[in-house]
Formats: C-alpha cells, structure tokens, sequence
C-alpha cells in the first residue's frame, strides 16, 4: 500500500503562507481521532501520489511516525493555480463501514454499434468495510447498442455482496444514442453557389 508523509500543522501558520512555501494542508479525522488532525504534506509528494491514487483510495499516512490506514475523502483542487489546495483523510477502523466512491471506468468506447455514449454518472458511492473498499469499476461498453441503456444495477460493484451500494441502483449510468448526421457547414454554404453558377452555364 502506498505510503505518504505528512507533518502536523500548527493552526497558528496560515494555509496560505504553506501553500506558498510548497506545502498542501489536509485533516486526518475518524472515530478513533478525537477532533481532527491538522497536517501539513509537500506538494510535490502529494501530486506524485495522485499519479496513482485518487478521491475514494486507501493508503498508508505516516504522521511524523505515527501510521494511519487512511482514506482519501476529499481532494480540493484550484483551477487557476491548478494546484491541489487541500485533502483530507479519514482514518480507518478493521471494524467499521464507512462510506466512499468508485470511479465508474468505461472500457471499449469504440466498439459500441451504431451509435455514442450518452454518460450520466462518473461514479458509484457506496458503503463498506476497509478490507472490502474499491477504488473503481469497470464497464464493457463493447456490443452495446442503439437503445441500451446500463444501470448502477448492472454494474460488478453492484453484485459484490461485501458492498452496500449507497446510489440508487435504478439510476442510468450510460446509454446509447442516434448518431446525429449533421451537414457540414461548407456544404450548405457552397451549394447555392454552385446551383447558381450550374443555371448560368445553361443560359
């Protein structure tokens, strides 16, 4: 499981003076916290982790020495520094179900017959204990056609009986549309020309 580093913040340094100085801010929180634990990571390790995990994943948070087996819960991301701002954990227990997301992956786009995808949900939210978290979950697009329609029912994560599902499992993930014939623009536009010039010719 992968390892992150992270230091405890002292409230009495603004987020914003870390962030300057190349740090990201977060909270470690659970029912075996009291509180919250305010902590403090180098930016460039946290964009080196979110290579490979994302929002809904499971690793290992090293306190200065003290390891929680957390979860990202929440990743706040600045559009116009696009940065990560903050990220928060919550820290796990053997024992105890907590909630998260499942990235819904769609896999052999192209292969879908006569028509596009129509995507309604990106991903899942569920209910489980931490030996039985996913991060993901994939869907074969491959076959699907015009009029199909897949629903948070149909997906794998809805048949895994250590998940309670936490989205309605009646609700649409993605379905299948017409392709839409639309003539191109330069078509339309250099036709009555050449309608015109064709009816001066036969003058």
């Amino acid at each position: 499981m992968t390892t992150l580093k992270a230091e405890k913040r002292s409230m009495d340094v603004k987020a914003k003076r870390l962030r300057r100085e190349g740090f990201v801010t977060g909270n470690v929180f659970g029912h075996a916290i009291e509180g919250s634990i305010p902590v403090k990571m180098s930016a460039m390790d946290v964009e080196r982790l979110l290579k490979t995990e994302h929002k809904g994943g499971q690793i290992n948070l090293d306190v200065e020495g003290q390891v929680y087996d957390v979860l990202i819960k929440e990743v706040d991301f600045n559009a116009m520094t696009r940065k990560i701002d903050e990220i928060d954990f919550q820290a796990l227990v053997s024992d105890e179900k907590v909630t998260s997301t499942a990235e819904i992956v769609i896999l052999n786009r192209e292969a879908v017959i006569g028509g596009v995808l129509q995507e309604d949900l990106s991903e899942v939210a569920y209910r489980a204990f931490p030996s039985a978290l996913v991060e993901k979950t994939t869907l074969d697009a491959a076959g699907l056609k015009v009029g199909d329609t897949v629903h948070v029912k149909d997906l794998d994560i809805a048949k895994n009986k250590d998940i309670d599902l936490k989205t309605d499992p009646e609700a649409v993930v993605l379905s299948v549309i017409p392709v839409h014939n639309v003539v191109p623009a330069t078509e339309v536009t250099t036709a009555p020309a050449a309608a015109a010039a064709e009816e001066k010719e036969t003058k």
